[in-house]
């Protein structure tokens, strides 16, 4: 009778070996009393045979029935199921009873198909693997008998190709459809799927099943152009990106999986570009066009509009980004101030201009409304002389033309306020400033070039009324106190918002104009004097 013992059987058996199934196994090969006769491991490859079709002999046909992948059987086996009264010339004599030890590696049948197992898919799958996208994936290969032969982990690179169009082997190419990204699945390919009867010619021998566990990180399609979606839109949105743009914005950029590869965030600093001319990826060159200031979008990018197939730093070779966008502020360099008026009083007879000394509170913010200074926190107003080069040149230019108790916004574009560089630790570099300013006071400059003026008929004998002890010379202590008496009794006026000596020292300095401190009859001129005598000159 044949003798079979299942000396192990593993616990897990999706199946068992049928009539018509083709097998791998190892054996040994005795007689009854321990002397070898074969053995499969001495020559270092499976047995490989086709169960039922008669191409064994009769007891083993038998006993390889039912047999699981892992699974070891102690097989006896009498001569008339065996080579019988014959046996085999100088191998097996006639009438031997035969054991085998028998380890069955492989298992598969003609009729197979690619088997998928999906032990893991994400919640979310907007699009799944199709016939000729191209994927990055990371696969550990085992054979059925759980022996590795390849992993892509071990490499630590992921594999990168084409879908369905014959890059793979066939077995893979159906086994990777339908697939998402951050999918999980157990790919089992029969051999006529994958490397046949001849191997690969290396780690792979012949008519071996392959087990593939695959993740899948990124998939695109070489047609694709970037997706934008669209995560938060400002209600208010006046305007909209354009070519030629210089946008300021934070971003975390990950691979399709999540990897984080990238974050402004973690500098702490935006990243500022031009829009539209060739200083990103062409990808993000797209997808920031036409976005508001607050906005957030997600810009999907496949490789061929990102870093392409070699990829950059952190990022690999033919990687789908994905950048989570926040839009700080945006401007263009042609533009200039932007003046709202949000309330002028009704009786306004007089506006401000060039010279004027202007007390005003503000509130400053960034585009994004992070507020920079104010005012009122200080309490106490900004006080400056109009068009003299004490603020920036925008805010100059957006206090023009303003009445007392008038309110206004002003917007100012970086080149009209800190420029590129900003002020450290207060304005980032490149950024549009937004002023709330409230105008409390006005009080009119004098005529441009003029720091003092008379409200009167000028005295014939200027110069012998400020030669105080009549010497003919007139020195700084002099002049000085003479201005001072003059603005006191309202015969005259100061340029208003600049200090007193330093306007009196640049008065006296103009006429002193041989630079030896002391002003004579001759030196000494009012400005409609040099005026004319320049015309005279001319």
């Amino acid at each position: 009778e044949l003798g079979v013992e299942r000396r192990f059987v593993p616990e897990s058996c999706p199946r068992a070996v049928r009539p018509g199934d083709f097998v791998r196994y190892h054996y040994l090969g005795a007689f009854p009393d321990g002397t070898r006769f074969d053995s499969s491991y001495d020559r270092g490859s499976t047995f490989n045979v086709f169960v039922g079709k008669g191409q064994l002999i009769a007891g083993m046909d038998q006993a390889l029935v039912g047999m699981c992948v892992n699974e070891r059987r102690f097989v006896k086996i009498p001569p008339k199921l065996a080579y019988g009264s014959e046996g085999v010339a100088g191998v097996i004599p006639p009438n031997a009873v035969l054991h085998f030890d028998v380890l069955l590696v492989d298992l598969w049948n003609s009729e197979d198909e690619v088997q998928v197992q999906t032990y893991f898919r994400p919640e979310k799958c907007p699009r799944t693997v199709q016939v000729s996208d191209f994927v990055r994936y990371h696969y550990n290969g085992t054979f059925l008998d759980g022996t590795l032969f390849d992993s892509s982990h071990n490499r630590m690179r992921t594999y990168d190709t084409y879908v369905g169009i014959g890059w793979l082997i066939p077995g893979m190419d159906q086994g990777l459809l339908g697939m998402c990204v951050g999918e999980k699945r157990i790919i089992t390919i029969p051999p006529f799927l994958a490397y046949g009867e001849d191997g690969d010619g290396k780690e792979i021998p012949g008519q071996a099943s392959l087990v593939f566990d695959v993740v899948l990180l990124d998939l695109h399609n070489p047609k694709d152009g970037i997706a934008i979606e669209n995560q938060l839109v400002p209600k208010s949105c006046e305007r909209r990106s354009q070519t030629g743009d210089f946008l300021r914005y934070h971003y975390n950029g990950t691979l399709l999986d999540g990897t984080l590869f990238d974050s402004s965030y973690l500098r702490n600093h935006t990243y500022d570009t031009y829009v539209g001319k060739g200083y990103v990826i062409a990808g993000m060159d797209e997808g920031l066009l036409g976005v508001c200031t607050g906005e957030k979008r997600r810009i999907i990018i496949p490789p061929h509009l990102g870093y392409g197939e070699e990829g950059r730093g952190k990022i690999p070779g033919s990687a789908v980004l994905v950048f989570d966008i926040h839009v700080v502020d945006f401007h263009n360099p042609s533009d200039s101030v932007s003046i709202t008026v949000h309330y002028k009083p009704s009786n306004c007879t007089e506006l401000s201009k060039k010279g004027d000394y202007l007390k005003y509170h503000y509130n400053a913010s960034l585009l994004d409304g992070t507020l920079l200074d104010s005012t009122h926190s200080l309490g106490k107003t900004y006080n400056i002389v109009l068009g003299s080069g004490q603020v920036v040149l925008g805010m100059d230019m957006g206090l023009q033309d303003m009445c007392v108790g008038e309110r206004r916004t002003v917007v100012i574009p970086p080149h009209l306020g800190y420029g590129e560089d900003g002020v450290e630790g207060e304005v980032p570099g490149s950024a549009v400033l937004v002023f709330d300013i409230e105008l409390l006071e006005l009080v009119s400059g004098l005529p441009e070039g003029y720091m003092f003026v008379w409200n009167g008929e000028v005295s014939p004998n200027l110069f012998e009324e400020i030669d105080q002890n009549h010497d003919g010379e007139v020195l700084l202590e002099e002049f000085s106190e003479y201005i001072q008496t003059q603005v006191d009794t309202g015969k005259g006026k100061l340029a208003p918002g600049f200090d007193f000596e330093k306007i009196v020292k640049n008065m006296f300095t103009n006429q002193d104009r041989d630079g030896n401190g002391k002003v004579t009859a001759e030196e000494f001129k009012l400005k409609d004097q040099e005026a004319k005598e320049e015309h005279d000159e001319l």
